[in-house]
Formats: C-alpha cells, sequence, structure tokens
C-alpha cells in the first residue's frame, strides 16, 4: 500500500521525508498495528541527492535495504541523526545491511553520555553473546561525533541544527534540517512542560514539518487512564498542537506511537488533534511527504 503524499505540486529538486519506523519503546508488529506500522523510530529525509537518517530504531532495516538496491553497485552513504541512545532508537543498526558492504560510509551524530560515547554504544550493542558479528569487524567506514544543545552543522546546502529536549536517562536532541527554503524538525522523546517549550518552540519556528512525539493520551499522561505517565518523557498531541501554533509550523505529525495503541487508536488520536490544529496527521510507515525546493535568489549580473 503506499502512502506517497506529494505536499505541492512542483518538479524536483525536493525534499522528501519518508517514515520507516513509527512506534517507540518496543517494536510491535501485529494485525493490530499492520496499517501504521510496528517498527520502531526511524524517519528517512532526502534534500536532493544528500540521504539523512532520524533515529536507527528497527525501522533502518528496510531504509537499508531500500539504499542497497538504489545503489546498484555504488556506495552507500548516509548520514544519521540520532535523538539518544535508548535502545528503541539504535536497535535497528546492527541489521542495517549496507554496514557489511566494503565502501559503505555511515557519518553519525548524536548526543553521547559521559558514560557512553557513540562509537562505544553501537559496539556493545553488537557485543557477543548477543549478537554474532562485533562491530569493530564491520566493513564500512563509520565516522560518529557528539553533539550538544545549539549545535550548527552544514553539510552542503543543508544546515542542521540541534536543540536539548527533556526526557530522562541522558538526555535527547531535536533536529532542524533546512535546505533550499524548506524545512523539517524531528522532535522525539520529549516531555512536554506546563507551557510551551520555548527552546522547541524556537527550532521549529516557520518549519514546514514537525515531527513531535505524542505517545500518550493527555488522559493518560495525568493518571486517569492507568498510572500517571508524568516525568517518563513523552508527551501528547494536546501539547504537539499547541507547540504547533505557537510555532507557526505548516504541518504536524504525531509520531513515536505507543506500542500498545492499535490502528483504530492512533486514528482516534490524529483526529482529535485536527481538531485543535488541522493540518495534522499520525506517522505512519510508508507515508512519504515531498516539499519542493524553493527557487534560489537571484543574483544580479555585475
Amino acid at each position: 500500500m503506499s502512502h506517497d503524499t506529494t505536499l505541492s505540486h512542483h518538479a524536483e529538486p525536493e525534499m522528501t521525508i519518508r517514515f520507516w519506523g513509527v512506534r517507540g519503546s518496543i517494536a510491535s508488529p501485529g494485525v493490530a498495528t499492520a496499517g501504521v506500522g510496528g517498527n520502531t523510530s526511524c524517519v528517512e529525509v532526502r534534500c536532493g541527492d544528500r540521504v539523512f537518517a532520524l533515529d536507527a530504531g528497527t525501522g533502518l532495516r528496510g531504509l537499508g535495504d531500500q539504499l542497497l538496491r538504489e545503489a546498484r553497485g555504488r556506495d552507500v552513504h548516509l548520514t544519521l541523526l540520532l535523538s539518544h541512545l535508548h535502545w528503541d532508537h539504535i536497535q535497528g543498526l546492527p541489521f542495517f545491511a549496507p554496514l557489511y558492504v566494503p565502501g559503505t560510509r555511515l557519518y553519525a551524530a548524536g548526543l553521547a553520555t559521559p558514560e557512553l560515547s557513540l562509537r562505544d554504544a553501537f559496539a556493545q550493542q553488537m557485543c557477543p553473546p548477543t549478537f554474532p558479528v562485533r562491530f569493530e569487524d564491520l566493513p564500512a567506514h563509520v565516522e560518529t561525533r557528539p553533539l550538544r544543545h545549539g549545535a550548527r552543522i552544514e553539510l552542503d546546502d543543508v544546515v542542521v541544527r540541534a536543540a536539548k529536549l527533556n526526557h530522562p536517562g541522558g538526555g535527547v536532541l531535536a533536529y532542524r534540517l533546512d535546505w533550499r527554503g524548506r524545512s523539517v524538525v524531528f522532535a522525539t522523546d520529549t516531555e512536554h512542560y506546563a507551557c510551551v517549550d520555548p527552546i522547541l518552540a524556537r527550532l521549529a519556528e516557520g518549519a514546514d514539518v514537525l515531527i513531535y512525539d505524542a505517545q500518550y493520551r493527555p488522559e493518560e499522561y495525568r493518571g486517569e487512564v492507568g498510572p500517571p505517565k508524568v516525568g517518563w518523557g513523552h508527551s501528547t498531541f494536546e501539547a504537539g498542537a499547541a507547540l504547533a501554533e505557537a510555532a507557526g509550523v505548516g504541518q504536524l505529525v504525531l509520531f513515536h506511537h505507543d506500542p500498545a495503541r492499535d490502528d483504530a487508536g492512533v486514528a482516534a488520536i490524529e483526529a482529535d488533534a485536527r481538531a485543535l490544529f488541522p493540518h495534522t496527521e499520525a506517522a505512519r510507515e510508508g507515508r512519504t511527504l515531498r516539499l519542493p525546493a524553493r527557487p534560489l535568489p537571484r543574483r544580479d549580473a555585475a
């Protein structure tokens, strides 16, 4: 089933956003979740020919297979931006097939902890006896770079900015990618405050697309249904809608769905969120958003 959707009808070049994994905490395959998808966090963003992956959850496996199909013998190059190192956001990396192909270049950046570097985190999850291949034996070239709040990276004509979010267990980063007048913000695994998070509102200001953690319904978060989720590091569609309104974003995409939430439950959250911010949708695996690049400013002849 195709979920390919164009936000505008202009021609290439374009920024594309494709969802490979949209669940939080743990993968949840099954009949009840097949429509939305059961893989954990992974979003592909293409800015022209440059490919980014936001997080390396189990959805990264599908992206890797796609990149190899497209490569047709050429080397695969990927820039991986990690929100944080919790397992559901890195557990797809050992199953990213291009890592086993000589010539692959993976540039990985994210928030390292004082206890563990990015490279050590990758190696740790691939140590025997829990995985048969050691990270240091991979034929691909992997380069890692630690990032902090406020970091800014320029990769060709793509500008990447990072900002801290509110999540326990070592912290988390949100990312904004700007390219040729288009922008996407990836803000998962964050807990809202009593007001709109001013740091995230500044990062998301005027963005075309805001991908936002909406794991819980408000009544679940408050503990009216089940145990309270305050302090667990996740948010609600209400908080996402308030942020989208305050930041003036074009489209809100609800992300990091609870693994226990079935397709009907995700659709219900989507409908409730649209009542607050009409340009809202729930992230679904296979869904592709296309944002045609805006014309570059003309330079007057000398």
